[in-house]
């Protein structure tokens, strides 16, 4: 007996209609949310791509890079000084100043960090010449290889070259400059404080031990960090807490507001005023009267008399709050006077740079001579920033 219920065939005209009906809904849903997709793992045997393909053509740094190149070339015999005429190759100097730029730039903390960065940052690859697929450097190795820069004073040459690129677009000022100084914290902690003629001191009792340090008088006279000698107990104002610090110094020239001088000395009373006074000695010679800008601290009748002993007009700040400012009308009456009290505040920009973004504000060497190092390639790499904005400028 013939069944008598519907047909359920694949071809009847309800499934027809039914499936025609399904794939207009499908092929709407397609065009408003699209088919999900899957991950594709399979690797690609040979690829054309470069790190010069892939960077694009109006990032900042492209610019940066120009201004960089020119530089370094400028140091080859410095580079040739460097090394012997045989044996193993080691990582290229260039490579190494390169990457102490980036590491400003992006502010990488440590040589360790970097490397780890350099692995799977394609900027960084194309910044320094390598391959996409060629490895990062070892940190180890890399970190001693830096080392050879500090033997060879390379950080004095690659900032002379870096103001010399200023110098020839005629972004530098040679009559008017502002001075001043910061303190940097040292790697060191008040816990390696301790007395120079003291007893031997006790075991380990762990990394958070308790110390008391209250009712005792500690002094840069009798006691010394263990961590890093060189550091000194101090502050800069009354109502800060004293650190182990160094005292970074620049002279500003205040046409484009670029740094034409850099140092880093250990931290007193004095170090401003008179590691302002070398600075000032060391800009060229002029006939021409020059000025120099500086806060209230410059303000002392002994800095008056020796910036104007080098040949400056002393345009400082006069204070007045505990004694008889240095200065008189004869200066402050002047608009050249006022004019300089309002462009020497830029100092305070590449401090803060060099603080926040290169990561100065506590320091990562131990000693003053690596540390002043990278406070002087620091404030370079903060030159060629702004020398590349100024380029990018319309004429």
């Amino acid at each position: 007996m013939p069944d008598s219920t519907p047909s359920t065939s694949r071809h009847s005209p309800s499934r027809v209609r039914n499936s025609a009906e399904g794939a207009r809904d499908l092929a709407r849903i397609e065009k408003t949310v699209g088919v999900r997709g899957e991950p594709d793992p399979q690797l690609a045997m040979l690829s054309s791509l470069s790190t010069e393909d892939l960077i694009p053509a109006d990032h900042p740094i492209r610019r940066i890079r120009v201004v960089d190149d020119v530089v370094l070339a400028d140091l080859d015999d410095v580079f040739d000084g460097m090394y012997a005429p045989g044996g193993r190759r080691s990582v290229p100097p260039e490579t190494l100043l390169k990457a102490t730029v980036l590491m400003a730039m992006y502010s990488i903390r440590s040589e360790r960090a970097f490397c780890e960065r350099l692995n799977y940052d394609l900027v960084f690859k194309w910044f320094l010449d390598m391959r996409i697929d060629q490895p990062a450097f070892d940190a180890t190795t890399f970190t001693k290889n830096r080392t050879r820069l500090l033997a060879h004073d390379v950080a004095d040459e690659f900032f002379a070259a870096v103001v010399r690129q200023a110098k020839l677009r005629r972004y530098l000022s040679s009559d008017h400059f502002s001075v001043d100084g910061t303190l940097l914290d040292a790697w060191a902690s008040h816990k390696s404080f301790k007395p120079k003629d003291g007893p031997p001191a006790d075991p380990p009792a762990g990394r958070n031990v308790e110390v008391a340090w209250h009712g005792e008088r500690r002094a840069n006279d009798t006691h010394a960090s263990t961590t890093d000698p060189e550091a000194r107990l101090y502050r800069k104002s009354r109502g800060t807490p004293a650190k182990l610090c160094y005292s970074g110094h620049l002279l500003m020239e205040h046409r484009n507001a670029l740094i034409v001088d850099a140092e880093l000395t250990t931290a007193d009373g004095y170090a401003e005023r008179a590691t302002a006074i070398e600075m000032l000695a060391r800009l060229p010679a002029t006939a021409r009267r020059r000025t120099v800008a500086g806060d209230k601290g410059y303000d002392t009748r002994g800095f008056i008399t020796d910036v104007r002993g080098l040949g400056f007009t002393p345009h400082i700040a006069p204070n007045t709050t505990r004694q008889r400012s240095a200065i008189d009308g004869r200066t402050t009456r002047h608009t050249g006077h006022a004019i300089s009290m309002r462009i020497r505040k830029r100092i305070e920009e590449p401090f803060g740079w060099i603080k926040t973004i290169a990561g100065g504000r506590k320091l990562r060497y131990r000693g003053r001579q690596r540390n002043r190092a990278w406070f002087r390639i620091t404030a370079a790499v903060y030159n060629l920033i702004r020398i590349t904005a100024l380029d990018a400028v319309p004429a």
